[in-house]
């Protein structure tokens, strides 16, 4: 029987020595992870992305849940571990789960520090370490426009950014006068706080909070020197605390943190620690280069490997915080036996210090321009010495250009501080197995797989080592990692090879993976399903969980259910009956959603499938990337304004078009006069009512980057309406990028190359012929997976 290794934790530093094991001796050990969260593992570290816009949360799991069933692990998630027996080499969790050890590692990490302060646990105060944080950030950014940020470090500023973003007025509270004083000196943090100020951010520097006022939810702070401000919204960011509790009921050593030996041992011979919750020659690291080094080194222990153990990390930081680069290494602060040299051009906001002692590195720091980061920082670790080296252009040898000189570097020279990649190490991936382009690098090496920082560099060693061979341009075509073929290439391949299965398409187009990717998977699911929707079967597992379950999963790991509501109407029968389901499934929450149609939240997994038996009603298609709705006023049935009849042809609308997938989600909308109180100018299609017949318009989005329709043209019809809504979402269907949504596509193909094909009258009927025939081929959601044992069994909750 193998060993049994248990692991406290699902979070990156934890994940990443799983990895490593896996790397080194595959079938070594029967591995259980635990996490607290209902999520796979993530990177913590793009969250401030997700917040701002620039990502989803599904894009940022390092490790999807296939994962772990194709390593063998065994993933218990959404349950916190409580206790950990010693003497029985057992684990206990808030469910009652009982898990037995011979070897466990502690990967608990860290949580948000949360000033305790009166008023710190009224509603709307939280921090921003996790998925439940980030969402409570943006569900409050809907509603609510005031936002306080305690804490002027990196975490702080990249929550501003986003809150800035999603609409909010924002305030930056610090103690400090210096923002990012850990990681910046005076100088560079004077020109940090300039160019924020320039975004709209707001920065009261110097205070003290000593209150939090609001009644149920925060009204505003109030600071030592008297002073307040109003807010709905309070972010803490002013540190992290390591999860130690459980590791020092268990009578483990532990000080700041849980200690450890350099193999990363703690005070119980069975029992290791990594990431954020350990210790290390008395220092606890909470950037992720330091704890995969951790990873790494108790990987080779675990495994038998030599190893001369963890000595320590020498820190470095190279950051693109709301937009503005910075790089920091080593010593920060000049002291009696050190001399600076600094380069500062104020035109460009471009500042460059390097701390020197006895004639080598020290120090760096790097702010609006952090090319040398790297080169510098390899300079420090080296101790290189640099009496050959010109001061006056920052440390380039004389004669020399400046910039990324990747020809000039040492092969073990750090590339991805991150994950610890070198130069070296790339260089062998890409000759080894004939890499091309950035993603593909970040795939087999993980180089670029965190941060993202190091990507000109690699794109740089990438360049030099295959030359001519080389295209920049293959990256942004390529439609995932796994090819250099564009989405039009691969569906251009689909249709003249006659290719029927996802497998087919990546063997015949030879994918570098033979299983995919996260990105490809879903996409070729769509594109096959788009192009033969009679002959292709939809593949559930290609889908992401939101969809493969016909409902939104919620942060604790519940669901959502919210049926059709055609138009955002409802009967009083249909009333009644979700007031009794949610009453005989103690349903949490029922809301008026934004999209008009009643929402039920919290449901229990092995309640969902009941749920809609009970409701009786069709899938709203919350969860899918298809029509979710059509918001229309009420119109000349009842409004004294209105021309047509705006709430029937909603209602219209959304029969004719719901069900069928779309590259990503839609909404329309109908306005029966020009008031637009449907809100249309900023949905997918937009329909304006007037006395001479409807507007049409396209390609809007309401969302964080805000996008105003294009006209499309007036017809007279409500028959005309339908007819072009469905030749519009079938050239979007055709044409369109996976996960793109329809305001990106108009700008791309162009809103003039939308306008001539609906205006041709033969190509709008055979694109809204092409609609209707596919939409033939789709049945309703959850009435079709109430009859299929498979579909309901995915709701069954495993007995342990």
């Amino acid at each position: 029987m193998k060993n049994q290794l248990v692991m406290i934790g699902n979070g990156m530093a934890g994940a990443r020595c799983i990895e490593e094991i896996i790397k080194r001796q595959p079938d070594l050990y029967d591995i259980t992870m635990i996490g607290d969260e209902p999520y796979p593992n993530y990177n913590r570290i793009m969250l401030s992305n997700v917040l701002q816009g620039k990502t989803s949360f599904e894009e940022i799991n390092i490790n999807d849940w296939a994962w772990y069933e194709a390593n063998r692990i065994r993933l218990i998630s959404n349950e916190h571990v409580t206790r950990i027996r010693r003497e029985d080499r057992q684990i206990e969790t808030d469910k009652g789960t009982i898990v037995s050890y011979d070897t466990l590692i502690i990967a608990t990490g860290s949580s948000a520090f949360i000033l305790p302060v009166p008023g710190h646990d009224l509603e709307g105060v939280v921090g921003f370490r996790t998925i439940a944080d980030t969402e409570a950030m943006m569900e409050s950014a809907k509603t609510y426009k005031k936002a306080v940020v305690i804490g002027g470090g990196l975490l702080g500023l990249e929550a501003a950014r986003g809150l800035l973003d999603r609409g909010m007025d924002v305030h930056v509270v610090h103690l400090l006068s210096d923002l990012m004083e850990m990681q910046l000196d005076h100088a560079a943090a004077t020109l940090l706080k300039r160019d924020l100020e320039k975004q709209g951010m707001k920065f009261l520097m110097e205070k003290k909070t000593t209150e939090i006022y609001g009644e149920d939810r925060v009204q505003g702070i109030r600071f030592e020197d008297g002073t307040s401000v109003e807010c709905d919204l309070v972010v803490m960011a002013v540190g992290i605390r390591p999860n130690v509790a459980i590791a020092r009921e268990a009578g483990l050593e532990v000080n700041r943190a849980i200690r450890v030996n350099d193999r990363m041992q703690t005070s119980d011979p069975a029992i290791y620690a990594v990431g954020e919750c350990a210790e290390h020659r008395g220092i606890v690291y909470g950037l992720v280069a330091p704890l995969y080094e951790q990873g790494a080194v108790l990987a080779d222990h675990l495994t038998g490997k030599p190893t001369t153990g963890y000595q320590g990390s020498i820190l470095s930081t190279q950051l693109k915080v709301a937009g503005c680069d910075l790089f920091s290494g080593g010593e920060i602060h000049p002291c009696e036996n050190t001399k600076a040299i600094v380069v500062q051009d104020e035109c460009l906001g471009r500042y460059k210090k390097v701390l020197v002692r006895d004639n080598k590195v020290v120090g760096v720091v790097l702010y609006g321009d952090a090319s040398d980061g790297t080169r510098l920082f390899s300079m420090l670790k080296k101790q290189s010495d640099i009496s050959e080296f010109t001061n006056a252009s920052v440390l380039h040898k004389a004669g020399e250009e400046s910039g990324l000189d990747v020809a000039t570097m040492n092969a073990d020279e750090t590339v991805c501080g991150c994950n610890g990649v070198t130069k070296g190490t790339i260089v062998g991936a890409i000759l080894e197995h004939g890499l091309t382009t950035f993603n593909e690098v970040k795939t087999i090496t993980k180089a670029g797989g965190s941060c993202g920082k190091c990507r000109g560099m690699v794109e740089a060693i990438l360049a030099h080592t295959l030359g001519d061979k080389f295209d920049a341009s293959a990256e942004a075509n390529g439609m995932c990692g796994c090819t250099l073929l564009s989405r039009d290439e691969v569906v251009a391949a689909i249709k003249e090879k006659g290719l029927h299965t996802p497998r087919e398409v990546r063997n015949v187009l030879g994918f570098k993976h033979e299983e995919g990717c996260s990105k490809c998977r879903p996409a070729l699911n769509y594109y096959l399903r788009m192009l033969r929707p009679n002959e292709y079967e939809d593949d559930k597992a290609s889908r992401f969980v939101n969809e493969r379950m016909e409902g939104n999963i919620q942060k604790d790991g519940t669901f959502s259910v919210i049926p059709r509501m055609y138009g955002g109407t409802t009967t009083p029968e249909d009333l009644i009956r979700i007031g009794e389901v949610a009453k005989k499934y103690n349903v949490p929450l029922v809301k008026i959603t934004g999209a008009a149609r009643v929402g039920l939240y919290g449901i229990k997994k092995e309640d969902v499938p009941k749920v809609w038996a009970d409701l009786e009603m069709r899938s709203g298609y919350a969860y899918s990337k298809s029509l979710r709705n059509v918001k229309s006023c009420v119109g000349a049935q009842f409004c004294r304004f209105g021309t047509q009849d705006s709430l029937g042809l909603g209602i219209r609308l959304e029969k004719e078009i719901e069900m069928v997938d779309t590259p990503h989600k839609m909404k329309m909308g109908v306005s029966g006069c020009p008031r637009n109180c449907a809100e249309v100018l900023t949905k997918d299609f937009g329909v304006v009512c007037v006395e001479n017949g409807y507007q049409l318009y396209v390609g809007g989005n309401g969302g964080t980057e805000v996008r105003e329709c294009d006209s499309l043209m007036t017809v007279t019809t409500e028959d005309k309406v339908i007819l072009m809504a469905k030749a519009y979402v079938q050239m979007y269907r055709e044409t369109g990028i996976y996960g793109e949504r329809t305001a990106p596509w108009v700008e791309r193909v162009g809103v003039d190359t939308v306008r001539m094909t609906l205006a041709d009258q033969a190509q709008a009927a055979a694109l809204a012929a092409r609609f209707e025939h596919a939409r033939d081929t789709y049945k309703e959601a959850w009435g079709e997976a109430l009859v299929n044992k498979q579909r309901t069994a995915l709701y069954s909750v495993e007995k342990r």
